[in-house]
């Protein structure tokens, strides 16, 4: 069953008493989160989880980079997709090609463009329509609000941010995931394509939230994200890079299940008070170092806590 929250519906009917229980210790948005008991702890499944080694850095340490998929209602046929590249071992020799300043990093076949030289995909790939950029959520319930510029409502769901109704085609049940800072998307071409799984890209930058409803958002990076958005920027036209020596090779990318000795990792419940303390402090902080609370939030600068978990 999924639960959903919206910024305002969280603020307004569980933040002034979780507040009052804080006590002065938690002053901050990190605070809350270090404070938060363990049953408010998701566990992430490893079968949700690519793991994905880029080639070593020029000291040859190791780069690894985590990313958690989209789980159900949303992209669930491109996450089939990508199931399916990640088993038939496809990704394994593709390389990072695009690295565009304050947007995105780009991974897929560099001669993905040439029918003569393009790496063959595997048998049984879905073709996904473009109605599938949107989810029905049903009834979600009251205390949908918030402005949003892309939106008639922003919320959570099941950890995920995701826009509600409003815009051209949109009802009032329909949700959406969001471009918010680590999600990776599917590359694709003009419409009608939709793209398959093959090229996907994460975001490095400000939040693009003009490519909602437009591509695929199929998961985000949950660890290694430095190893993506510290990459030297592409000359070419869009952040390409101009010669196979720039592109940084992907050695390999295996589901999370498959790697042994993987750490667990865990999410903030984002139905659970100390999720709603959590935001309501990163809309409403004063510390030590903010003189004056913002009074509100974007639904991109609530970054669902992810920590890793060892034995």
């Amino acid at each position: 069953m999924h639960k959903f929250f919206s910024a305002l519906a969280i603020c307004t009917f569980l933040a002034a008493p979780l507040l009052a229980d804080e006590g002065p210790s938690a002053r901050t948005p990190n605070d809350v989160v270090a404070a938060a008991p363990a049953k408010d702890w998701v566990r992430i499944a490893p079968s949700n989880l690519l793991v994905m080694d880029l080639a070593p850095d020029g000291s040859r340490k190791g780069r690894r980079v985590l990313i958690q998929l989209m789980p159900a209602p949303f992209s669930q046929g491109w996450t089939g997709n990508i199931r399916k590249l990640v088993s038939a071992r496809w990704y394994d020799g593709i390389a990072v090609v695009r690295v565009q300043d304050n947007y995105v990093v780009q991974w897929g076949d560099p001669e993905g463009e040439n029918p003569e030289k393009a790496k063959p995909l595997p048998k049984g790939l879905t073709a996904v329509p473009e109605d599938e950029y949107v989810a029905s959520i049903g009834k979600a319930g009251a205390g949908i609000s918030s402005k949003d510029s892309y939106a008639a409502s922003t919320m959570f769901v099941d950890g995920w941010p995701v826009g509600v109704g409003g815009g051209p085609g949109a009802s009032g049940t329909a949700a959406w995931p969001l471009h918010c800072y680590g999600a990776v998307g599917v590359g694709r071409n003009n419409s009608p394509d939709t793209g398959t799984g093959a090229e996907l890209y994460a975001v490095i930058g400000q939040a693009p939230r003009q490519l909602d409803r437009n591509i695929a958002v199929v998961g985000r990076v949950i660890s290694g994200m430095e190893n993506l958005s510290a990459l030297p920027r592409g000359t070419g036209e869009i952040g390409f890079y101009k010669t196979a020596a720039e592109r940084v090779a992907i050695r390999s990318v295996r589901m999370g299940s498959e790697v042994p000795g993987l750490p667990a990792y865990e999410y903030l419940s984002t139905d659970s008070h100390s999720f709603a303390a959590y935001l309501d402090k990163r809309a409403n902080r004063k510390d030590d170092f903010y003189i004056q609370p913002a009074g509100g939030v974007d639904v991109c600068n609530v970054p669902v806590p992810i920590r890793e978990v060892r034995p």
